[in-house]
């Protein structure tokens, strides 16, 4: 066991940038994340990419190599950084607990910082558990890590920045898709919030990039698709969808689905953590005050773990939460702690302006977020449908998801509700005509990561 004044859980954007804040503080501090490279799922692997795939760079693009000073300031700060550590348990009474080379460890802190970055949304359809589907995330990742890029016809499916991203990276990579199919674009309801998205920094002019670099390359985007359906025997051959009435088919080998991002929040949940339901994003996320204190004494929440914010954001937030912790070791006065704060908080409320035009735009409709196709499976992990969960909430009073576990195993599985849990929300609070608010998530237990006995067994505490 060992003891820190700052324990962070994560090394994205917002974790390695309070490492580097608290550290120049004086505060002793430790970084756990299960990754073997920092920079989280954004600058996933960019030491390595950079080292030995320079010519990847160009690819990837700017907002990537971005996390390249950012990295190097984190290795070089005075932080206990502990890669390949994956955290089965946090609480503020009891520190930190992980697993790491076959063996667990504990981590007690005076303050913990969660930095958990987020997920990507479920998006199920029928066909999605097809070999031969990967969400947008899993093929930025491959490319990434190993430079690999899908073959043959791919279609790449769903809304949002980061599919456009995709798109636009695969171009770059020599890959250009057989079609685009976007579900979502709410650019009426977007408007209103389009001027604080002009003057954010820089987000529309990317935005307007990003359309013409796929333009001049000839990528077909069709949009408004519906009933979008993948088919196969035994692996992804055809996807079939609905475009203004017309029904449409195409050939694939791979398809790519994404409808945005969401905090990825099981250990926040699993540490009772009170949480809040956005609307506008379509997700729970924590409650944090400015500081990024959450309702748990000693314990912190920034970055996407505490709600879709973005990189840059994060890393603001990472630093500002970092200066809550300083003063909360007694490392500096509130008035320093503000004085420092303020111009933080003034490049972090500049970046987090973009999100509602975002999130308005890419939001899912009800269709997306509640399958009504019988045959889509919900829940992964227990093979559970939508027709099935809709045939139980017709029969049984089912208030909550906590409920219908006793039914369905929903939740149940090694992921812990992370690839159903707001879908099951999204159909129960449809079938109960509730807002999901009244609805309520899954009540998700420590540990949050498989840890074996042996490993429990050799755990050195008090």
């Amino acid at each position: 066991m060992s003891a820190v004044d700052f324990a962070i859980i994560g090394a994205g954007p917002a974790g390695m940038a309070a490492a580097i804040e608290a550290a120049g503080l004086d505060l002793s501090v430790a970084v756990l994340d299960e990754q073997s490279e920092p920079g989280g799922q954004i600058y996933r692997g960019i030491e390595k990419l950079l080292a030995t795939r320079p010519q990847h760079a160009a690819i990837l693009g700017g907002d990537y190599l971005r996390g390249a000073e950012l990295v190097k300031k984190f290795r070089a700060a005075a932080v206990d950084y502990r890669p390949g550590s994956e955290v089965w348990s946090a609480s503020s009474g009891e520190g930190v607990f992980y697993r790491r080379e076959g063996a667990s460890g504990h981590v007690r802190a005076r303050q913990i910082l969660v930095a958990t970055g987020a997920m990507e949304r479920p998006f199920p359809v029928p066909g999605w558990t097809l070999p031969g589907v990967l969400t947008c995330g899993a093929a930025q990742t491959a490319f990434k890590a190993s430079g690999l890029v899908p073959q043959g016809r791919v279609i790449v499916a769903g809304a949002g920045p980061l599919l456009l991203l995709l798109v636009a990276q695969l171009v770059r990579a020599g890959v250009r898709p057989a079609a685009v199919l976007e579900t979502t674009c709410n650019i009426r309801a977007a408007l209103k919030h389009a001027f604080a998205f002009t003057n954010a920094p820089d987000y529309f002019r990317k935005g307007i990039a990003l359309l013409r670099e796929l333009r001049h390359a000839g990528v077909r985007v069709e949009r408004s698709i519906d009933a979008l359906r993948i088919e196969g025997n035994g692996r992804v051959q055809r996807v079939e969808y609905e475009r203004r009435g017309k029904q449409s088919r195409q050939e694939a080998d791979v398809v790519l689905l994404h409808h945005g991002v969401v905090p990825n929040g099981n250990l926040a949940w699993s540490m009772r953590a009170r949480h809040v339901w956005d609307d506008r994003q379509r997700s729970f996320r924590p409650h944090v005050d400015r500081w990024g204190r959450s309702s748990l004494q000693n314990v912190l929440i920034a970055g996407d773990s505490g709600g879709i914010v973005g990189a840059i954001a994060s890393e603001y937030g990472g630093r500002i939460a970092a200066l809550a912790a300083a003063e909360a070791c007694g490392r500096i006065g509130a008035s320093e702690r503000d004085e420092r704060a303020t111009y933080l908080r003034a490049e972090y409320d500049k970046h987090v302006a973009a999100r509602p035009f975002l999130d308005v735009l890419y939001r899912p409709a009800r269709r997306w977020l509640a399958p009504h196709a019988a045959d889509t499976v919900v829940c992964r992990c227990e093979e559970v449908t939508a027709g099935s969960i809709r045939e139980i909430l017709a029969r049984h009073n089912c208030p909550g998801p906590n409920q219908l576990k006793a039914f369905t195993r929903c939740g149940m599985g090694p992921c812990q509700g992370r690839m159903c849990g707001l879908t099951v929300i999204e159909l129960l609070a449809e079938c109960r005509h509730a807002p999901p608010a009244d609805i309520g998530y899954y009540r998700i237990r420590s540990p949050i990561k498989p840890v074996t006995l042996g490993e429990l067994a050799a755990l050195d505490v008090e």
